[in-house]
């Protein structure tokens, strides 16, 4: 087989340890050529083509986020390294295994902060000839996801070498881990997220627009998602100042769940009114106007919730009047973001230091997001 010439299918084994069972990340280099073993005897009882590929086998346990990133970057490493061996051997498996707890590239190396997750994923791969590749990506979509459970001896080996018990093991296609992600998504009210992501992973070239559940706008375009921002989202409210205060509340904390998840699936996020700036350490910033030399030095004002904590920070000077001249909105969205903001907030505008905190979120007379009015003395 030329390495050259070979198509790529990707394949999950698929792990559920009991609840509160955290397994190891990795395997060594002798347990995952163990592993691979017995794997392609499975996958040989399913997909007898299998025999006419060459196996690749990444000893390391993920997560889904760390799988369905752009570019899929766990799965071309693995499918490089998989046609660098020049002879895979007469059953053509080859396993890549940790070496001193570390994997022979970075990409499969699993991250410690998702190593609790529910469901751990071993990637895998089918390089499989021009010829066959059609004809055995059709078996493995109908095959694995009704009849895809690891045999017997895959699934007491995988207890007994990472000391967990196993709810379930069983082979998925690329395509069925996607389809359960949805799901997944779909269930904690975060469809349109799924539909910006399998734009970045499927058609990357292509722009997806998406209203969240509160109708807050995001777009995904050129590698990146951009999200309106929750003082334009306020703006085009109605109803009451109290009103219009909650929602704007409600769509800060689904901003910081669609955050938290972009980042996990390593999409960058921005705003749509300032697409360029760059959002460092979990906050954004949204510029509002130039600082006004007429005016007394910017102050910071926090916008509080209940139960959220600071949802945003206003940049603002005492104006003609004592009315607020707003210079800025930045938005911390997680909570150790706070901190960082505030410093650059102040570095940006020379503002003083310390954060004003009336202990609401503060609105103008168009309820708009504001800062409280200053008086003259």
């Amino acid at each position: 087989m030329e390495a050259a010439s070979l198509i790529a299918l990707p394949i999950v084994l698929a792990l559920e340890p009991v609840a509160g069972a955290v397994p190891r990340a990795s395997l060594s280099r002798d347990e995952a050529d163990e592993l691979a073993g017995l794997v392609a005897a499975d996958l040989h009882a399913l997909l007898p083509q299998v025999a006419q590929a060459r196996l690749v086998l990444a000893g390391a346990l993920f997560d889904p986020v760390e799988l369905l990133r752009p570019g899929f970057p766990v799965w071309a490493t693995l499918d490089e390294l998989g046609r660098r061996v020049p002879r895979a051997g007469v059953e053509q498996v080859v396993a890549f295994g940790s070496h001193d707890r570390r994997m022979p590239a970075q990409p499969l190396e699993p991250a410690p902060q998702f190593a609790d997750g529910p469901m751990r994923l071993l990637p895998l791969s089918l390089l499989a000839p021009e010829a066959l590749a059609d004809e055995l990506s059709e078996q493995v979509e109908v095959q694995l996801v009704g009849r895809g459970e690891a045999g017997a001896r895959t699934a007491d080996w995988l207890m007994r070498t990472l000391g967990v018990r196993l709810e379930h093991a069983r082979y998925l296609s690329r395509n069925d881990l996607m389809a359960l992600t949805c799901v997944q998504y779909e269930h904690v009210n975060l469809a349109p997220l799924w539909s910006l992501l399998e734009a970045a992973l499927l058609t990357p070239y292509r722009g997806e627009d998406v209203l969240s559940a509160r109708g807050l706008a995001l777009r995904y375009e050129q590698g990146r998602v951009l999200a309106q921002s929750p003082a334009a989202w306020l703006a085009a409210q109605e109803g009451d100042p109290a009103e219009r205060a909650h929602g704007l509340a409600g769509a800060v904390f689904e901003l910081r769940q669609y955050a938290a998840l972009l980042d996990a699936h390593t999409l960058p996020l921005r705003l749509q009114s300032a697409p360029e700036e760059t959002g460092e350490a979990g906050w954004l910033l949204e510029p509002v106007a130039a600082a006004d030399p007429r005016y007394d030095m910017p102050q910071l004002y926090a916008h509080e919730a209940p139960g959220l904590g600071v949802v945003a920070v206003t940049v603002a000077q005492r104006g003609d009047g004592g009315r607020p001249h707003l210079l800025a909105h930045g938005y911390p969205l997680q909570p150790r973001a706070l901190g960082p903001l505030l410093a650059a907030l102040s570095a940006r505008y020379g503002a003083a230091a310390e954060l004003q905190a009336p202990g609401r979120i503060v609105l103008d007379e168009h309820g708009r997001l504001a800062a409280p009015a200053i008086p003259l003395h």
